[in-house]
């Protein structure tokens, strides 16, 4: 059912927020965030007087508010918490009552709030740091500007649960972002106590709308309790008040968002905490909303240009020795040893004709066309004035900077803040000068460009150099992480490696956008430790574009704790974000999301060899010849991040089952159930016939075979000359790749056991078979991957909630 999303009142927010900036406020005070939601078309805002501090209210104006009771709240910039310094209070809506108790606040609360400072100086606003005693007490009663009167409105339940909070808030790496979920005093206690995505959920304003929004709300405990599904709850608002709500706030939070270059103002934050609910009415019984000034838009990057980076024509590179083996001589030795053509292929260095073979001219100035690529191998401190020579000789169109020592330490940081704004200077002109990759990258692998940039010697660092790379990418903002996980996943074998270092020019967003549109690529795998300002949201875009393109997209964010957010900064000189936040909206672009390296490995072999595979379902059968795999198996569908459904064979099916095994004298020894436990006498025949028969049940969408491997009836062993043989002609490497290759549904393989089966998965996984040493890990791939699928083919028929407008050019 589609829903009307309500008229928001854009100009009156606008008057409402350039008057508090003309009062030299970033901020609305609680009465002011009740007239702004009045504009917001979806919320009922209740009747309130402002009692100033100093003056007298006249009885007429206390008695104009409805209702017996009266709810009274402190008014000043500085006090979040009210409830925790005495700042709200309820009294009879007696005139004398009310100015009394407010009298009583303006003078109390000071002091309380001057005691809780005191306990927590790391929380004090920075205006009152320093301050104690009555110095401190007087600077918070100067701030008071009077007492709220709000309509009393009781609520229809006061049990936990129904209270709700809805906030936009401005991030620095994905712009505005809409959360909500338990709400109320304890609202920070929620969510950091309940499972992830049960207390509070969150998305980027500018990929979703109300009802994708709900849809992710419903999966909360808060949505459970508003809605009556607990035990002894009733339903107190509907969901068509929910998702206006929501609509109207992320309609909001896209006007007023840092990504729209029309916006008046950015709002900041705007929280609303608690929304009460009383007769079917959704009622805000507090709010703050803070704001800023747009800020001037960057000129883009000319990212078409990374086209000439990783499939390059002509390639320079300075920093090589003549006389030792330094990182530039290593590297001229790797693009050589990748087949990068030598005539095309120059390096800078003054007093030698060659090195290598290779021709070597003194300085830019001596180059006889433009470079596609300039790979930059300098000591740091050199790297500024060589950036502004190949800026103003325009002498490449794409530079790799592999040097360390540009923003990685504090010493570093005016370097670094040089070069980029030398860079930057350069992009905005007509032509965009060069892009830069780095600093601090290890370099990029091209095996389409034909070209190796890695320092990383031959003997140190054995590479493939067969030509058999897979149509995948794999961008890292660490090079460790990237050799770490090709060398322990040899079978991953990407087309392109690209080493992001710190993100000096070049961006994660950039890359990815880059590769959701190129031809040769259908998977992509990113390690990322940190967004630079905004482009996780570029970075979101790129990602929705790729799986828009029927592409697949792995992700690992690395800094999710407070220690590890601290080490990756000091590694990449880029802060990580929040998250939360983060894994939400990459999850919510139709990213599959890794939460460890090893799952991170799996899930991109998975989407390599499963790319072209039909997903239909979850529904997942297993065969195994070992029992107690089996049964692991079926144990391991479920879990806090992922759900597969054991799939239900059909009577042909099972017939057919029973055929085979009646054929090997087995069919005494096996109940036909899934999961199906074959026992330890079937052959490699067996074990393929049998998964041939599940997997093509029209009931089933995916199916894992656990090949027993010990077992003395399958063929699994590579040095030996006994009728183990895994050659032999009956046996797993000739049978089950060619199901695999046939099967348009996802296959697995399990190979339990020590490395006297290496071999054996090493041959299947040539041959295209996925292989997992254990069922457990399997099925938690399998799942994840399924999960991304799915989600990706809802979002490609969804499409056209992805807005385009402020993408960077590509």
């Amino acid at each position: 059912m589609e829903h009307k999303t309500p008229t928001v009142n854009f100009d009156a927010h606008t008057e409402q927020l350039t008057l508090a900036h003309k009062e030299g406020r970033d901020f609305l005070y609680e009465y002011e965030v009740y007239n702004f939601l009045t504009h917001l078309g979806a919320e009922t805002p209740p009747k309130c007087n402002l009692l100033p501090r100093g003056v007298q209210c006249s009885d007429e104006e206390i008695l104009s508010l409805p209702g017996e009771k009266a709810v009274l709240k402190i008014v000043s910039p500085t006090i979040i918490h009210k409830t925790e310094v005495g700042g709200v209070r309820v009294v009879d809506k007696d005139p004398n009552k009310v100015r009394s108790a407010a009298r009583r606040m303006q003078y109390e609360v000071p002091e309380n709030y001057a005691l809780w400072i005191e306990r927590n100086m790391e929380a004090a606003p920075k205006a009152y740091r320093g301050l104690e005693g009555e110095s401190l007490v007087a600077a918070i009663s100067n701030d008071i500007k009077g007492v709220l009167q709000v309509q009393f409105m009781p609520p229809d339940s006061e049990a936990f649960g129904n209270e709700l909070i809805v906030g936009l808030r401005r991030t620095r790496e994905f712009g505005t972002v809409i959360s909500a979920g338990l709400g109320g005093t304890d609202a920070e206690l929620y969510a950091e106590r309940f499972r992830k995505g049960q207390a509070i959920v969150a998305a980027s304003v500018e990929m979703t709308d109300g009802q994708k929004f709900f849809e992710l709300f419903k999966k909360t405990i808060s949505y459970r309790k508003l809605a009556g599904l607990t035990r002894g709850q009733r339903r107190i608002v509907t969901d068509e008040q929910i998702i206006e709500c929501f609509s109207a706030f992320i309609s909001t939070g896209r006007h007023f968002a840092p990504t729209n270059p029309d916006a008046p103002f950015i709002i900041d934050e705007l929280e609303i905490n608690p929304f009460a609910f009383t007769d079917y009415l959704m009622v805000p019984l507090d709010g703050m909303l803070r704001f800023s000034l747009p800020k001037p838009q960057e000129a883009g990057r000319p990212v078409r240009k990374i086209k000439n980076m990783v499939q390059p024509e002509r390639i320079g590179i300075v920093g090589v020795s003549a006389s030792r083996q330094n990182y530039g001589r290593t590297m001229l030795q790797n693009i050589l040893a990748q087949g990068f053509p030598r005539e095309k292929v120059v390096v800078i260095r003054e007093g030698v004709d060659e090195i290598d073979g290779v021709r070597c001219v003194p300085d830019l100035a001596s180059l006889d066309e433009k470079l596609d690529l300039f790979v930059v191998s300098i000591g740091a401190a050199q790297v500024p004035d060589l950036v502004d020579e190949v800026i103003s000789r325009d002498a490449a169109q794409s530079v790799l900077l592999i040097p360390g020592g540009m923003g990685e330490t504090a010493e570093s940081r005016e370097r670094a803040a040089r070069v980029i704004a030398r860079v930057k200077e350069a992009h905005a002109t007509e032509e965009g000068g060069p892009i830069f990759l780095g600093a601090n990258s290890m370099g990029v692998v091209s095996y389409p460009g034909r070209y190796d940039t890695w320092f990383v010697p031959e003997e140190k660092l054995p590479k493939d150099r067969s030509g058999n790379h897979k149509r995948a990418a794999l961008i890292s903002q660490s090079g460790a992480f990237m050799v770490n996980r090709t060398t322990q996943c040899p079978q991953l074998q990407p087309g392109y490696l690209i080493s992001m270092g710190n993100q000096t020019d070049l961006t994660l967003g950039d890359m990815v956008n880059y590769f959701a549109d190129a031809d040769d690529v259908d998977v992509i795998a990113v390690y990322a430790e940190g967004f630079n300002n905004l482009d996780g949201l570029a970075f979101c875009r790129g990602v929705r574009r790729a799986v828009l393109a029927g592409k697949d997209v792995v992700f690992y964010k690395a800094g999710r704790t407070p220690e590890g957010k601290s080490a990756t900064s000091g590694h990449t000189a880029s802060l990580a974000g929040d998250y939360m936040v983060c894994e939400t909206c990459v999850r919510q672009a139709g990213a599959s999301i890794a939460r460890s390296f090893v799952e991170f490995q799996d899930l991109f072999l998975l989407a390599e060899c499963l790319h072209g595979k039909s997903i239909r379902g979850n529904r997942l059968g297993v065969v195994s010849g070992s029992g107690y795999e089996a049964v692991g198996m079926a144990d391991s569908i479920h879990s806090d991040d992922y759900r597969l459904n054991m799939a239900s064979l059909s009577e042909q099916s099972k017939a057919a089952i029973l055929e085979v095994l009646q054929s090997k004298r087995l069919d005494s020894l096996v109940t036909l159930t899934n999961p199906l436990d074959i026992n330890p006498g079937s052959d490699d025949d067996a074990h393929v016939k049998i998964a041939d028969i599940v997997v093509s049940d029209c009931g089933v969408d995916a199916l894992i075979l656990g090949l027993d491997p010990i077992s003395p009836a399958v063929h699994t062993l590579a040095d030996t000359t006994s009728a183990y043989h895994m050659d032999n002609e009956n046996g797993y490497t000739t049978l089950l790749p060619a199901l695999v290759a046939r099967c348009d549904k996802p296959i697995l393989a399990v190979a339990d056991g020590g490395g006297l089966y290496d071999p054996l998965r090493n041959e299947l996984r040539e041959k295209g078979v996925p292989v997992f040493t254990s069922g457990d890990r399997a099925v938690a791939a399998l799942a994840l991957y399924l999960e991304s699928r799915i989600a990706r083919r809802a979002i490609q028929g969804t499409h056209d909630l992805v807005d385009m407008s402020f993408c960077r050019e590509s």
